[in-house]
């Protein structure tokens, strides 16, 4: 999966200090666009649940069923505790939660793992190191919970390892932790062996750790149950003594992996999910089973038989106010749609939310489907004459509020769903699934625009294509999401400076998912696929003239509508946005310019000794004005690129966007992911880069601060950036320096700026050359 980025933009306002003061709230997307391996609720009060993703963060449940980020904090220091592999509540304190944090076990993360540590339900969190790597996004991610904490002692919390590394145990609140060495079997599945990259021939190691019923407080409970990834022996072992000593259960499936345990206290039962495979993506067979503690009796009562357990399973919930009451999940139910199963006599009988009741294509389902806060999710694909790929896939988080029967929730490849009529299921065989994700994002942001004029921006997405948004205050519609053509992930996008609502995007897709060019002539509404491409060339980067009459092309692959053997492989590319005739290029410590429309290129500078160019951005309301990212530094060139200057405040930049100035006239605000005075963050300056104003803070670190960013051309201090950590896109309201003007009847708008519209305070004047266009009922426009 690609690494999850969210939006996040920018706004400042005129003040009279020099510090800068930030207010950040959120752009909604209404689902988040990638996988929530899980969804834990408290069992000691009502209303407080999380969700850990893989690549995302973790997130708080609020009262009206949105989502808060908890990890925005995480920084470019800290990037890889964006992954959560786990996640436990304390059951006797409803503001404590621990978090074991990190992205890879394998060399694509060089950093060991940790446990976060919060004590004020997220707002804040200490941290403990760990000897060994955490994967929050490697196979198996979905197993869990690993962490667990004691109902009993509840500074006692047990943790299960990767990469065999085993079973560790902390007794201080996860202060310290000691490795269980009583536990000898750490799990010995291996998805791929053969795979050099590391990613899937690590070991998965321990699945779940889950604790018994509790025992008296104040002493350590001493049942335990462990799950381990091996195959062909025993893989449940079970502690009579807190863990000194291990037993295996026999009995289980030795062909199947455990995914999840559930415990069901009054029923003194251990519900048990599993798979063939570790999960997310695969997995083809599996079961269900539940292991009385009492009797020490296990009883297979899997939903299905025979050839109907082609999914395995991986999420599971019990309903702790209806004992007997369970719910399972398909884990790779691919198609027609993901299903999900329900008993209320501990599974002898079941009930699911679709079967072929009248036989294929006519699909029952038992649910009605409320897409209300994320429309761009559709109705599904066809199966038959029916819509269905609804429930979604990739289900490993299934969770019953243990407060409300009516109330729960499950995760997705690519949201959360769930609702609050849960008990209708069992009076009428049928319930709202509503996407429930409002507040979460992990999209893949791979490109930005936000041109002068039509919708704010517009953003080009892994495994979701791309959106326009003409709204920042609601999630986009069906219609605001690239569909036509489609192809799953947009790897770029660009707009014509003279006729901004010409816009051009790539695609990664192959042959057989259509050209990987498309056109658009009224700011992404509609698109057509650019017949000039090639049927088995995509990727890389794209730009479009000033005129919107020439496509440039740097393809993954080196191909391209006619050959340009003049721009060396993998450079990066930009279109003059004036003047039709320039594009730029860059590659190594050189920058290239074309000024026959991007037939042939010449070097016309040096960046000094970069060797990794890594964005150029032209000024949208002037010619031969051009920026530069590199490893380097920061360059800026007002001659078409014949000479530059370089900020030499800038030791590194990755990306740049360039956004309305501070005064009328003035020069344009630069925003960059940079490292400035040894900072890495996100930075702005009004004054071409004499001085920098960094924008993030502690409290918003963002992860990777080297994401894209896009200034808005309409408005001073709002700009647009992704981020590798957050929830959302975010709003930023912000102090400025006294040079600021304030605005009156007097004052001019620049052209493509605002003019008039409900709640606009502004200037209505439009400079000379313009004119006051409406534009719809909040928004005119000097054009």
């Amino acid at each position: 999966m690609i690494r999850a980025v969210a939006l996040v933009a920018g706004l400042a306002v005129a003040a009279q200090a020099a510090s800068e003061a930030y207010t950040w709230t959120n752009i909604r997307q209404g689902a988040g666009g990638g996988f929530v391996p899980g969804i834990v609720f408290s069992t000691k009060e009502k209303g407080v649940a999380y969700a850990r993703t893989d690549i995302g963060g973790a997130y708080r449940l609020n009262s009206d069923d949105t989502w808060t980020s908890i990890t925005d904090w995480v920084d470019n220091a800290r990037w890889n505790q964006q992954g959560i592999d786990a996640l436990a509540l304390d059951p006797t304190d409803a503001n404590k939660l621990y978090m074991a944090a990190g992205l890879y076990t394998n060399s694509w993360d060089p950093y060991n793992g940790v446990i976060l540590i919060s004590g004020d339900r997220g707002k804040t969190f200490t941290s403990t190191a760990l000897p060994f790597k955490v994967g929050g996004n490697m196979p198996g991610r979905g197993m869990g919970e690993r962490l667990a904490v004691d109902p009993s002692l509840p500074s006692v919390l047990f943790y299960g390892a990767r990469s065999g590394n085993g079973l560790y145990k902390s007794t201080d609140s996860a202060k310290t932790w000691t490795k269980v060495s009583s536990l000898a079997d750490a799990g010995t599945y291996i998805p791929d062996a053969s795979d050099t990259s590391g990613y899937n021939s690590q070991k998965v190691g321990i699945a779940f750790v889950t604790f018994g019923p509790a025992g008296t407080s104040g002493t350590a409970t001493q049942r335990i149950f462990v799950g381990v990834a091996s195959l062909g022996v025993n893989n449940v072992y079970t502690s009579t003594n807190g863990g000194t000593s291990w037993t295996a259960i026999s009995g289980f499936n030795q062909s199947w992996i455990p995914h999840k345990a559930v415990l069901s206290p009054s029923e003194n039962t251990l519900y048990l999910s599993f798979s063939d495979g570790a999960g997310p993506y695969d997995g083809s067979y599996g079961g269900l089973y539940k292991y009385n503690i009492t009797s020490a009796t296990i009883t297979d009562i899997t939903p299905v038989t025979g050839g109907d357990k082609y999914f395995g399973f991986g999420g599971l919930a019990v309903d702790l106010q209806k004992p007997g009451t369970i719910m399972v999940a398909a884990l790779n139910c691919w198609w027609p749609d993901a299903n999900i199963f329900r008993s209320t006599n501990g599974g002898t009988t079941w009930t699911r939310l679709w079967d072929w009741a009248n036989g294929y294509p006519n699909l029952s389902r038992y649910y009605k489907y409320d897409n209300t806060l994320a429309p761009w999710t559709g109705s599904g694909v066809n199966v038959g004459n029916d819509q269905t790929a609804q429930i979604g896939w990739m289900i490993e988080a299934l969770a019953i509020d243990p407060f409300d029967s009516g109330h729960w929730l499950y995760g997705t490849g690519k949201l959360v769903a769930g609702g609050h009529d849960l008990t209708s299921w069992d009076s009428s065989h049928n319930v709202t699934l509503k996407v429930l994700s409002d507040g979460m994002n992990e999209l893949a942001v791979l490109g930005l625009i936000s041109p002068p004029s039509g919708p704010y921006l517009a953003a080009a997405v892994g495994d979701e294509s791309g959106f326009t948004y003409n709204s920042f205050t609601r999630a986009p519609t069906l219609a605001e999401k690239w569909t036509s053509p489609a192809w799953a992930t947009t790897n770029d996008i660009d707009f014509s400076g003279n006729k901004p609502t010409n816009w051009v995007r790539v695609g990664t897709g192959d042959s057989t998912t259509g050209k990987q060019v498309a056109i658009s002539s009224d700011s992404g509404t509609s698109w057509n696929q650019h017949y000039g491409a090639a049927d088995n060339v995509n990727g890389g980067y794209i730009a479009y003239s000033a005129d919107a009459d020439t496509v440039l092309w740097m393809s993954k692959y080196q191909a391209s509508f006619s050959a340009v053997s003049t721009l060396p492989q993998y450079a990066i590319i930009a279109s003059d946005k004036k003047n039709n005739t320039v594009f730029y290029g860059a590659s190594g410590a050189s920058f290239y310019v074309s000024t026959d429309g991007g037939t042939t290129f010449k070097v016309s500078a040096t960046l000094g000794s970069s060797t990794a160019p890594v964005r150029i951005v032209a000024r949208w309301d002037k010619a031969g004005e051009v920026w530069v990212s590199s490893d380097k530094g920061l360059w800026h060139s007002t001659n078409y690129g014949t000479s530059f200057t370089q900020i030499t405040t800038v030791t590194q930049a990755w990306h740049i966007g360039l956004g309305a100035p501070q005064t009328t006239g003035g020069s344009p605000s630069v925003y960059v992911s940079a490292i400035i005075g040894g900072s890495h963050g996100y930075w702005r300056s009004n004054n071409d880069g004499t001085a920098w104003v960094q924008i993030n803070d502690a409290a918003h670190g963002f992860g990777s601060a080297d994401q894209r960013i896009s200034g808005d051309p309409r408005q001073y201090g709002r700009y647009t950036t992704t981020t590798s950590s957050s929830s959302t896109s975010s709003t930023t309201s912000t102090s400025t320096s006294t040079s600021s003007t304030s605005t009156t009847s007097a004052c001019t708008v620049a052209k493509y700026g605002q003019c008039a519209g409900s709640g606009y305070s502004g200037c209505t004047t439009c400079a000379t050359g313009s004119t006051c266009t409406y534009q719809n009922d909040f928004y005119s426009q000097c054009l």
